[in-house]
């Protein structure tokens, strides 16, 4: 008997503190543009959401599948019964055909994420020489203002280009300026500066050296135009995902493979607003060569994570994560653990805490 009234007492704790909690519910969830035009340009729409719970509602992020797609929403605590909006806007420029985009809403709501989405098809526009090369850089133009150049393996470089127009009057001379010592930029494989006459085209030639970036999984950076010797502040965006290169392991050396095991779904617990925290879960090789953690990628700056370089046959490493509350309410966010664990060097773990008064 005894036990059944605990059992009943925390079940009626638990729908209480659940009924004290904001609830996000919105008005629509899909919206379809339909056919738009690539010439009108960007498209907007706004979804409005009411808090019908019994505590404030924070939205905590808010986060487009691709950067195509730009979100903007109520940065204020939203009070019980009032609402907020989300506006999301679709940039169609370069992107013809049909499109579906999601856009994930996080908040320390009940259900602390939701999901949003637009789809239409975008009418391509009747393309000109000028629309061949969009982005404007002073006298150049190009074709793209990013160069995604994809996975490239650890031990290895890549060569990628964006191709570019003089579409002036004018002639001038054209070189690069890299943020990082791993890329290198230049306006042709023979000479890093060139020049380049009136009505002509060519290609930026970007190389990427994996090896000499030291990183594992995505990296960003950017290179500048330096026209007529003087720098363009606008970044040309390099992107590419460097992966370690597993291919030229012998069967033996698959054999005596680091194996990581680490729990996909991990919850943190509680904390206290503006009280720093620390929490550890374990990431376990079951393997025979050490687990090297190669790298440690978080969605949110609302915490910090460590964890060990190396992990020995059969033991456990500690996924240090300092949480740095600033609202109250219920969280969740993703972190991505590469290693060197040739089965699955890639895990994403969902962690989820709640943060308190």
């Amino acid at each position: 008997m005894k036990k059944l009234l605990t059992m009943a007492a925390a079940i009626i704790l638990a729908a209480t503190l659940s009924a004290q909690q904001p609830v996000i519910t919105f008005e629509k969830t899909k919206h379809d543009f339909g056919k738009i035009n690539e010439a009108d340009g960007r498209v907007t729409e706004v979804f409005t959401f009411k808090n019908e719970g019994a505590s404030p509602l924070v939205l905590s992020n808010v986060r487009a599948s691709c950067g195509c797609t730009t979100p903007k929403w109520t940065q204020e605590p939203v009070e019980p019964g009032q609402t907020g909006t989300i506006t999301v806007t679709y940039n169609p420029n370069g992107r013809p055909g049909k499109f579906n985009k999601t856009i994930t809403v996080k908040s320390n709501a009940t259900e602390p994420e939701k999901k949003l989405y637009i789809t239409g098809e975008v009418i391509p526009k009747t393309a000109t020489p000028v629309d061949n090369y969009p982005v404007k850089l002073g006298l150049l133009s190009l074709k793209a203002g990013e160069l995604r150049m994809g996975n490239i393996m650890a031990d290895t470089s890549d060569i990628q280009t964006i191709e570019f127009a003089n579409q002036s009057k004018d002639t001038f001379t054209l070189a690069f300026e890299s943020k990082v010592n791993y890329i290198y930029a230049s306006g042709s494989k023979e000479q890093s500066e060139i020049t380049v006459l009136p009505g002509t085209k060519g290609s930026v030639h970007v190389w990427l050296n994996a090896e000499a970036s030291r990183t594992y999984g995505p990296v960003e950076s950017a290179i500048y135009a330096i026209i007529n010797g003087k720098k363009d502040e606008t970044p040309i965006t390099i992107t590419a995902n460097v992966q370690e290169n597993f291919s030229r392991m012998t069967e033996q050396q698959k054999t005596d493979a680091p194996f990581a095991e680490v729990n996909k779904d991990v919850n943190l617990g509680t904390f206290t607003v503006n009280k720093k925290g620390t929490r550890v879960f374990h990431i376990t090789n079951l393997g025979i060569n050490p687990l090297m953690v190669r790298r440690l990628v978080a969605d949110t700056q609302k915490m910090n994570v460590a964890a060990p370089k190396k992990v020995a046959s059969g033991k456990k490493g500690a996924v240090k994560v300092t949480i740095l509350p600033t609202e109250a309410g219920n969280y969740s966010s993703e972190l991505i653990i590469i290693t060197n664990d040739p089965k699955q060097p890639i895990h994403t773990v969902t962690l989820h805490w709640s943060v308190e008064k």
